[in-house]
């Protein structure tokens, strides 16, 4: 006579069976998952950047503390319109750039909660465009001060193209590019709220899908690309007289503003759910913070702290042709 013995054996994850001896295991739905004892079927847990999070709480707190400083600056440079410092590099630019830079903080928001359809279309089609708007400012601002300084010599052809036609026809075009390329992208294959329910088992990941891989790295690639030309010309002119040069602060930010973007394009592919917005937060966070810090610090300084320097007579002391007519603020674009 002979005696039988045999284990229970667990069923495997995703299955259950409530049926004692059973030698048959029962999948869950693909929204569920078994609990422990492989009993029965209980809810996935659900996992996007809620505003519960550690890192929503944080990014909301920094975000809100960079929204209040640029809108400070804005004030600052709103009050102070009139001094030579801040007409020198051309005002209107500048109001554009910190608008659009105050716009991309905002943007932060709309990556932050639960995913959903509309959130997902305006998430990197809102922090492109600010951006380019951004950049396109900075590379405007660049091209009038070469403008402004090969106008200097008599009889030069580039006196026609002093004046904010230029700037403002800079900053439309490059941003008009950026547009089309966004409208393009949500025209034929917009992003949309995804569940990624295999990668982790019990949990489904709500994310946004970008819909076409080509759109979300236009975006991206154009950006590089305007951040790269601005870069190239400030750096070319970089060694014009400081008074009037904004050339390498330009050039300074827009090498964060690159390696900022460079070093996130690999951390979002290797990343999954609520890592990915964090990379992309991130990232916005950063570059925002040092297009701001770069352009309008050192000016917020000389404007509260140093007012002597805020005068057209200590500019022009320093300028090796200052008396020339065609050196006026006004030369920088800005007439009114």
């Amino acid at each position: 006579m002979f005696t039988c013995c045999y284990d229970c054996i667990w069923c495997p994850e995703g299955e259950i069976s409530n049926t004692t001896d059973s030698d048959i295991c029962i999948p869950c739905p693909k929204m569920e998952w078994s609990n422990e004892e492989r009993s029965q079927c209980i809810a996935k847990v659900e996992d996007f950047l809620s505003y519960t999070n550690v890192m929503s709480v944080f990014f909301s707190a920094t975000t809100a503390l960079f929204f209040l400083i640029s809108l400070l600056i804005l004030g600052v440079f709103i009050i102070h319109r009139e001094t030579p410092i801040v007409r020198a590099n051309n005002r209107s630019l500048s109001f554009l750039l910190l608008v659009s830079i105050k716009l991309s903080f905002l943007s932060v928001f709309l990556f932050l909660g639960r995913p959903v359809d509309i959130t997902c279309m305006l998430r990197n089609i809102t922090f492109g465009i600010t951006f380019s708007i951004a950049v396109s400012s900075l590379l405007a601002k660049t091209i009038m001060v070469c403008v402004a300084f090969k106008a200097t010599k008599p009889g030069s052809s580039w006196r026609k193209w002093v004046g904010v036609k230029l700037s403002n026809s800079v900053v439309l075009f490059c941003s008009s590019i950026q547009l089309i390329i966004c409208m393009t992208w949500l025209a034929i294959s917009p992003p949309f709220q995804e569940l990624d329910l295999h990668t982790y088992p019990g949990t489904i990941i709500i994310q946004c899908n970008e819909g076409s891989a080509i759109g979300f790295y236009s975006v991206i690639g154009y950006m590089g690309l305007l951040a790269a030309v601005s870069f190239v010309l400030a750096f070319l002119a970089r060694t014009l007289p400081d008074s009037f040069n904004e050339a390498k602060y330009i050039t300074f930010s827009m090498l964060l503003f690159c390696s900022v973007w460079i070093t996130m394009i690999p951390a979002y592919l290797s990343t999954k759910g609520k890592n990915t917005v964090c990379v992309e937060i991130f990232a916005i966070l950063t570059s925002s913070a040092g297009l701001l810090f770069c352009i309008f610090l050192s000016k917020s300084y000389i404007i509260l702290l140093r007012c002597e320097m805020n005068t057209k007579m200590y500019v022009d002391f320093d300028l090796d042709f200052a008396d020339s007519p065609i050196f006026t603020w006004e030369c920088f674009g800005d007439q009114t």
